[in-house]
């Protein structure tokens, strides 16, 4: 007999609720069904959930509401950053099991009591690091994978480089422009890239960030750029001294961004444009879309490029294809399982609090203007 739906509440219907959570919830009614959600303010009956989809659910005013409710599996935190500390340790002390969007606490400190905490209780925390399932992201990590004698392999990596630029010249008037704990793009753009690059290289030996508010705008605390180099002395990750460079600025033209540059001894891998799931998401019609054939495709003027030093010291220049659509899908599929099944997580908490060092460190090194050694985990 099929399991019943885990029964979800997301508290918070802005960008992250109806964007990247409610979505796929609604698209996987075998998995989950969406009880609740937390909404403090609304412009109509039915919410801001109705408004978008049509649909109706009960609506939670206060999240002591929410924790009272006996018809709630699973709650998923997609309010401001710095509430998620709070909001998560008491879906958990409620016997929730809980998915809390990045960056997960504003500090590695609140990150590991709550997965004492979650341990503790025999709960599932999951952590939201979606962007390991953008289509660019699996093709590259299919490159990096090629052996060493094959003609389109990179060789031993020296350098790698990772953005994720916008272009806003003018402040938002949301919260994301307020200082606070968590506030800034370090903490929101950085936690992805930190993720990314962890995931691929592990733990730097050391740091050196730069983070600053480029347009000069509002809280001058509010950093809205940030360049992060993470260190690999030689024999780790490489042969060679490695470099991961990690960058994001307001002030880029996103349509001609550069997302990746590899560099290594026998060919670079440059790569434009971002993954296209976002963009799906943000004027999807209806969830069953997701499962629609061409969702999260890259286009092909969006792939890859390989440049391949050959034996006669020609350069040969072909295409990487972003083969694998991108799949955040498979995220809220893995975490049923994990719920309903005891499966492994994909992004296990541990990983997540290590990306919550790693900003830390960056905004420390930044402040002090020195490089910062990074213990082993």
């Amino acid at each position: 007999m099929a399991s019943t739906p885990i029964r979800t509440c997301v508290l918070g219907v802005g960008l992250a609720g109806l964007t990247f959570h409610i979505p796929f919830i609604l698209a996987l009614p075998d998995l989950f069904t969406l009880t609740a959600v937390l909404e403090r303010n609304s412009s109509s009956p039915g919410g801001k959930l109705h408004e978008r989809f049509g649909i109706s659910v009960h609506i939670h005013r206060t999240l002591h509401s929410v924790l009272e409710d006996p018809n709630i599996d699973l709650i998923v935190v997609g309010t401001p950053n710095a509430t998620h500390y709070e909001f998560a340790k008491s879906a958990l002390l409620a016997g929730k099991h809980v998915l809390v969007d990045k960056p997960v606490t504003t500090t590695a400190e609140e990150a590991k009591e709550l997965g004492e905490l979650a341990r503790s209780k025999n709960l599932v925390l999951y952590p939201f690091q979606n962007r390991r399932w953008d289509s660019d992201f699996l093709a590259l990590r299919r490159l990096l994978s090629e052996p060493s004698h094959t003609s389109e392999s990179l060789g031993d990596l020296v350098e790698f480089n990772s953005h994720f630029d916008r272009y806003r010249a003018a402040l938002k008037g949301t919260w994301k422009d307020e200082a606070g704990p968590a506030s800034g793009q370090t903490y929101d753009l950085g936690s992805h890239l930190i993720d990314q690059a962890l995931v691929l290289f592990g733990r730097p030996k050391s740091i050196t960030a730069f983070i600053e508010n480029a347009r000069n705008k509002g809280d001058p605390d509010v950093d809205d750029s940030f360049t992060i180099f993470l260190r690999y002395p030689a024999g780790t990750v490489s042969p060679h001294p490695f470099t991961a460079i990690l960058r994001a600025h307001v002030l880029s033209v996103r349509a001609s961004q550069l997302r990746y540059k590899v560099r290594g001894t026998q060919g670079t891998f440059i790569k434009y444009g971002l993954d296209t799931q976002e963009d799906q998401l943000r004027v999807l019609p209806e969830p069953n879309h997701i499962h629609a054939a061409g969702f999260g495709s890259e286009p092909e003027e969006l792939w890859g490029t390989l440049e391949n030093l050959g034996a006669d010291g020609s350069i040969k220049k072909s295409r990487w294809p972003s083969t694998e659509p991108g799949g955040y899908v498979n995220l809220f599929r893995n975490l049923a399982s994990v719920i309903r099944d005891g499966a492994e997580q994909g992004i296990k908490w541990e990983e997540s609090v290590s990306v919550i060092e790693i900003v830390e460190l960056a905004h420390q090194s930044s402040k002090e203007r020195r490089t910062l050694e990074v213990s082993l985990a």
